[in-house]
């Protein structure tokens, strides 16, 4: 009865097959697209309080007002970039549907030989190609709301900009209004929603040839509340008022959205030999950097993947293991070293469990860390941390699991979660996949 209800609803979505990550992602779109996009607007609403129409400048009739300028361009900025570049590298970061789904079949004297008898994996990738002149449709749609930076919830990070240095320059401190600090209180709401439609010809039959075309829609909303902090009296540096009753509290906003093309790949795959229990493979990917950067729609950077597959075939048994190396182009991005490994289980001759580990194992130190803390010398010496969130080295270890369902036709409806185990990035507590898959 299951297989029956679920074939009537992949029967009613197949002929939207192509459509489906179009029509998920416009349906969630409200709002005209900002043309000077969405990282821009919030490093320009979320830092700039009062009329002066720069970020931590002071609405003051004097020098005082620039003071904490060079900070947000020396220092903090380094957090906002950061968290930045995190937002655009999400869409990138979700793992892409395997390149087959289905049994697959090898020819032997001109007859067709199953080399698969389950769905296959959902993330991870098996060694078997398709086999030559076949065709692999898949669709799906990932929504993802990030929860935390470093381990530091989004609704709860702390900024703590410093005054500029002036004279005596190196006595930090000296005269006393440099131990002013404006401290920041930041919360974001970050949602992004992909959509993908991906496509595997089997050039012959051992080599596959892909694409994956992704659809993203990032939502920015972020709130901000600024307490400036002086050292003595009278408070030279306030939002507006004057030192007989200065202004210490402001509060700013931000809320946006952008939809479009994120990062487009490319994808080889080359079965080096496969037996009837056991296979062997490799696959590359290359990410290009279709995705408008400015807008977090993509990394703005180019990635390359190599990974070497293994598979095996018990039953309806079929264990997995990727072991491959990410090269990035992009300079506040280390290299990593990929390793996913999992199964995939025939529960009955139409629904398949898939389950497994992804993990990324960052390479070489650090190429972003986040600003120092702050250090005076003058009057005496004391420091603070220019924000709680800490510098921690990005490597990701991802659990996930999920079910496809195979109906009439060959059409496998899949439906996956992904379940973060550290808490490194920009992450959310979970994400959901669901797409469809057709070969033929």
């Amino acid at each position: 009865m299951l297989r029956r209800l679920v074939g009537r609803l992949v029967g009613r979505l197949a002929p939207l097959l192509v459509l489906l990550p179009l029509a998920v992602v416009t349906a969630q779109s409200a709002g005209a697209q900002d043309a000077d996009g969405l990282r821009s607007r919030i490093q320009r609403e979320l830092f700039t309080f009062g009329d002066c129409d720069a970020p931590l400048c002071l609405d003051l009739e004097n020098v005082h007002g620039n003071h904490f300028i060079p900070a947000l361009a020396e220092g903090n900025a380094a957090v906002i970039a950061f968290l930045t570049n995190a937002i655009g590298k999400a869409s990138a970061s979700v793992p892409l549907s395997a390149t087959s789904g289905g049994a697959t079949f090898t020819f032997v004297g001109g007859l067709p030989v199953q080399t698969s008898s389950s769905a296959g994996p959902i993330f991870g990738e098996r060694s078997q190609t398709l086999g030559r002149g076949r065709f692999f449709l898949g669709t799906s749609v990932t929504g993802i709301e990030l929860t935390s930076l470093n381990g530091v919830p989004l609704d709860a990070m702390q900024l703590n900009f410093k005054h500029e240095d002036g004279d005596p320059v190196g006595v930090f401190g000296d005269p006393a209004f440099e131990n002013d600090v404006i401290a920041m209180a930041l919360a974001m709401d970050v949602s992004v929603l992909v959509g993908t439609v991906a496509a595997t010809f089997g050039l012959t039959d051992f080599i596959d040839v892909g694409v994956a075309l992704p659809l993203v829609r990032t939502s920015v909303k972020g709130r901000s509340e600024a307490q400036i902090q002086p050292f003595g009296e009278p408070a030279l540096h306030h939002f507006t008022g004057d030192p007989s009753e200065p202004v210490l509290r402001a509060a700013a906003s931000t809320d946006g959205a952008a939809t479009g093309l994120g990062d487009v790949v490319g994808r080889i795959k080359i079965n080096l030999g496969q037996g009837s229990t056991m296979g062997a493979g490799l696959l590359t990917e290359v990410r290009f950097p279709t995705g408008d950067e400015e807008n977090l729609l993509g990394t703005g950077a180019a990635q390359l993947k190599a990974l070497g597959l293994y598979a095996a075939q018990f039953g309806s048994f079929a264990p997995h293991l990727n072991v491959g190396y990410a090269v990035r182009a992009d300079e506040t991005s280390n290299d990593a070293v990929l390793l996913t490994v999992g199964f995939d289980q025939l529960m009955t001759e139409w629904a398949t469990l898939a389950a497994g580990i992804v993990s990324e194992t960052q390479v070489g130190a650090s190429a972003f860390e986040l600003p120092p803390s702050i250090v005076w010398n003058d009057p005496y010496d004391r420091r603070m941390p220019s924000t709680n969130v800490p510098n921690r080295k990005e490597n990701i270890l991802n659990a996930t699991v999920g079910a496809k369902f195979t109906v009439r036709g060959g059409t496998v409806l899949v439906m996956n979660g992904m379940f973060p185990l550290r808490k490194v990035g920009l992450q959310p507590d979970y994400f959901w996949t669901l797409g469809l898959d057709l070969a033929f």
